[in-house]
């Protein structure tokens, strides 16, 4: 069973004067009161500016994470704001704080920050122990990234991953797929922000869908990522019509 339960937004401490301003004026953060995680895996999906990556922000930074990545690093993106945070509460049973949060757009920003670790002297090379022994620029992008989960998915705890798949082929999403099993049978819960019909196939997962209307629970075959990805592959041509005729 999953660790954290629910989610919670106090609307009434939000003054009204910014509930017309970003992030309060989302429509799908609006509408919500509460969201509940009946899963291990609860995936995120919507349109770009929907609101589950903020969400999955404010959660993070009341778990404690750094919202850049990793769990304890003080370093943040002068973009960021986790304001929606002041007003939410976590339902948890047990409350972990084992875990991280992992964001794909600043996993540069982390990277370099380990590497001005490594030449700190009172640090050194041990700062490279948790991600195979050396720093993570020295790979590819996507190689990166695998090396982070593979060495960072160890532990029993909340995991918040948002966007994983941005620097994945088709093939290591189906990598971090058997990685996300492993760690969901040892008894880790996953929440994860994505557009990628391959991660959120995961079976058993629960899906929750952001738009204009608010937050709703459908099943796979139901998201517009998996019909419209399945339409194009079996009906590029009618795509291409469309696409580029005048």
């Amino acid at each position: 069973m999953p660790f954290l339960k629910k989610v919670v937004l106090r609307w009434h401490d939000c003054p009204p004067e910014q509930q017309d301003l970003f992030p309060y004026q989302i429509p799908a953060l609006r509408n919500l009161d509460e969201l509940e995680f009946r899963h291990n895996v609860t995936f995120l999906v919507g349109e770009n500016g929907s609101g589950k990556s903020t969400l999955l922000e404010a959660i993070g930074v009341s778990c404690g994470f750094s919202i850049v990545g990793g769990k304890d690093l003080v370093i943040t993106n002068e973009k960021d704001d986790a304001s929606l945070s002041t007003i939410m509460n976590l339902q948890w049973m047990p409350r972990v704080k084992q875990g991280f949060y992992f964001r794909a757009e600043t996993f540069d920003t982390f990277a370099k920050y380990i590497d001005e670790l490594a030449d700190d002297p009172d640090v050194g090379k041990s700062a490279y122990a948790p991600y195979g022994g050396k720093s993570l620029n020295v790979r590819s992008h996507g190689q990166g990234f695998l090396e982070f989960l593979t060495n960072r998915l160890s532990t029993k705890g909340l995991y918040l991953l948002d966007e994983p798949e941005s620097a994945l082929s088709p093939q290591n999403q189906l990598v971090l797929l058997r990685m996300i099993h492993e760690m969901e049978s040892s008894g880790s819960q996953f929440i994860i922000a994505t557009h990628s019909p391959i991660l959120m196939s995961y079976p058993g997962a629960c899906i929750y869908e952001f738009s204009e209307e608010g937050i709703m629970e459908v099943a796979y075959e139901d998201t517009e990522h998996f019909q419209l990805t399945r339409d194009f592959l079996n009906y590029r041509e009618r795509y291409y019509k469309q696409l580029f005729e005048d």
